[in-house]
């Protein structure tokens, strides 16, 4: 039998083959956020690591920031949009019912007709995506899928509300999931905690708000410390299930990029799974803030922008709404 038969044979495999983000124009840092908050700059700093986000300007939407992120990472990956047979967005801050965030993405991405459907997840939806992506192209039903995280968290958070305005910000990332003869992705070890679902929400809906405003709190509520506690204690566990189903170690990883949420969070995540030196942790929180589905892929970006780390294995997690988790390991690309 032929070398070619052998490879024939072989299961088809899901890789990340190109990367892109797009980072609105307007950088807002910690001053002007405490103009209607009571609390500094050092404060903020100390508490959760971030000194500055961006805010979209009203021209920058969901579909112009995601669209744009797609194009990098097509661009990357060296495929057309007509090759792209799923957009896949990731999203909590799309404000309409219909049509799906990712049908308007594809209707700017130039020679695209696939399929295009939302995942919303909130910060672990981009992870999410990324396994139904692979699940897509590994089963043999696409070739390639374009997976984009993309928020407008300026749209849901009180700037008024001391415990969220200064934590989020805009932004898109996407990567193109497409075939490979090796793993590049690797199934995830993920879950929930629904019980605890209420310590991230919306406690009305936007239904309420513009018709009764005075009735109605429409904008993203936070139990930090509940929060917090649930991910310092749990998600570890959720992490070191994906390494063991990847076939990994923290000692194999090249990179680790969790969920941009806070510096607090990411270091403590990292002390739990006792990560070597040479391992790269994604710390993009700093400059970017918490872009909840956008900011693994923004973070990812940034990562293989410092280089050496092309090719080798990564560990993503994401974590939030829900309360929900989700790790994988990944090849770079």
């Amino acid at each position: 039998m032929s070398q070619y038969a052998h490879a024939a044979e072989r299961p088809r495999q899901a890789r990340i083959a190109g990367v892109g983000g797009y980072r609105p124009r307007r950088v807002v840092g910690n001053e002007e956020i405490c103009r209607r908050l009571d609390s500094t700059d050092q404060w903020i700093r100390r508490r959760t690591g971030i000194e500055s986000r961006r805010f979209a300007e009203p021209d920058e939407t969901l579909e112009v920031m995601a669209s744009a992120a797609v194009d990098k990472a097509l661009a990357g990956a060296g495929v057309e949009p007509s090759r792209i047979g799923v957009v896949i967005a990731a999203t909590m801050t799309y404000l309409y019912q219909a049509p799906p965030l990712a049908a308007r993405i594809g209707a700017l991405l130039d020679g695209f007709h696939g399929a295009a459907f939302d995942v919303s997840g909130a910060c672990a939806g981009f992870c999410q995506a990324l396994e139904v992506a692979r699940t897509l192209v590994s089963t043999g039903s696409v070739e390639y899928v374009a997976v984009v995280g993309a928020e407008r968290m300026s749209d849901i958070v009180d700037p008024a509300d001391r415990s969220t305005a200064f934590l989020f910000g805009d932004g898109a990332g996407a990567v193109v999931v497409g075939p490979s003869q090796e793993a590049g992705i690797f199934p995830p070890n993920w879950g929930s905690e629904p019980a605890e679902a209420d310590a991230i929400a919306q406690p009305d809906a936007w239904l309420c708000g513009p018709e009764r405003p005075e009735a109605a709190d429409r904008f993203l509520r936070m139990e930090g410390q509940e929060v917090f506690k649930w991910v310092t204690s749990s998600v570890p566990r959720g992490a070191a299930g994906a390494l063991e189903r990847a076939g990994l170690t923290v000692r194999d990883l090249a990179a680790f990029v969790p969920h941009q949420a806070n510096l607090r969070i990411i270091d403590s995540l990292a002390a739990s799974l006792a990560l070597p030196d040479h391992v790269r942790v994604a710390r993009d929180v700093v400059e970017s803030g918490n872009t909840s589905a956008a900011s693994i892929p923004l973070a990812m970006e940034s990562v293989l922008a410092q280089g050496d780390v092309s090719g080798r294995p990564a560990l993503l997690l994401g974590f939030g709404s829900g309360l929900g988790h989700c790790a994988q390991a990944v090849v770079l690309p």
